[in-house]
């Protein structure tokens, strides 16, 4: 059996769900986003048509035309009146690569190879989660702010960042747009020591995804991350979205002999941005 075979001999149980909150044509957009990043369909090639597509999935033609035209919007495909629709070559996306125990040394270099777009910028009382994040009393005034971090042209990664009112008041959104906000801290005498991050998975929703030119429901990487100063202070709550396209974790994995025998140990690797400057 050949790859492409095999690969189709896996997806043949694909199928949509229409009890889920997530409308039919974008599952069906979907599955077939997902057959094209696996190879199952090849740059190239013809991608079934809308009664093809109709007939397999039980949906109506205005379903499956739609599902469609999502992926030639999200540059997957080209749809040619005659022609049918036809996977496009996709180029490679750049990265930047940088290890986590290095982020606050890469601001300068985050700088230099991407750029940051503010969105939003002012005062907010703080809600239950940011409240306990910062360490602060619900309703503490905290500074609040959304940004867009690019590489070239092309959005890698949705911001949502919260910071005590006293820090934050030390410099403004013009600020802001030129210089990253580790650099702002540390020339507000915030000498930043650490941070503790969890990542987990996330569906875009309307807003991320119209500022990372991605769909709504496309899968996301998740980062709740909270930076403290040398006194152990909260100076940062950050909440970002990632591009998994343009981001990714790596470990290196390492062998070594520990009191209950040998055991791996792992050195972890962001690819592209691991929080620097962010």
């Amino acid at each position: 059996m050949g790859r492409q075979s095999e690969i189709a001999a896996r997806d043949s149980g694909a199928q949509l769900e229409p009890d889920l909150r997530v409308p039919l044509y974008q599952q069906l957009f979907l599955i077939l986003r997902d057959r094209v990043a696996r190879g199952m369909i090849a740059p190239g090639a013809r991608v079934p048509g809308e009664n093809e597509l109709a007939a397999e999935f039980g949906v109506s033609r205005i379903t499956a035309k739609r599902a469609l035209n999502e992926l030639a919007d999200a540059g997957l495909v080209k749809r040619e009146r005659g022609r049918g629709t036809r996977v496009l070559e996709q180029p490679t996306a750049p990265v930047v690569s940088a290890s986590i125990e290095g982020w606050l040394e890469n601001v300068g270099h985050m700088q230099r190879t991407t750029r940051i777009s503010l969105l939003e910028f002012g005062y907010v009382s703080a809600g239950r989660e940011v409240a306990a994040a910062l360490e602060e009393e619900p309703g503490a005034e905290v500074q609040y702010t959304e940004r867009v971090r690019s590489l070239g042209e092309t959005p890698m990664s949705y911001l949502v960042g919260y910071v005590p009112a006293d820090i934050g008041r030390h410099y403004d959104a013009d600020d802001l747009r030129k210089t990253a906000l580790l650099k702002l801290l540390e020339r507000a005498a915030i000498s930043v020591a650490s941070a503790r991050q969890r990542i987990s998975a996330a569906m875009a929703e309307p807003g991320p995804a119209q500022a990372l030119g991605v769909h709504v429901g496309a899968p996301l990487l998740q980062v709740h991350r909270v930076v403290r100063d040398s006194n152990d202070r909260p100076v940062e709550y950050l909440h970002a979205l990632y591009r998994p396209d343009l981001y990714h974790i790596e470990l290196s994995l390492n062998r070594i002999a520990g009191p209950d025998g040998m055991r791996w140990t792992a050195e972890t690797q962001a690819a592209l941005d691991p929080g620097a400057g962010e």
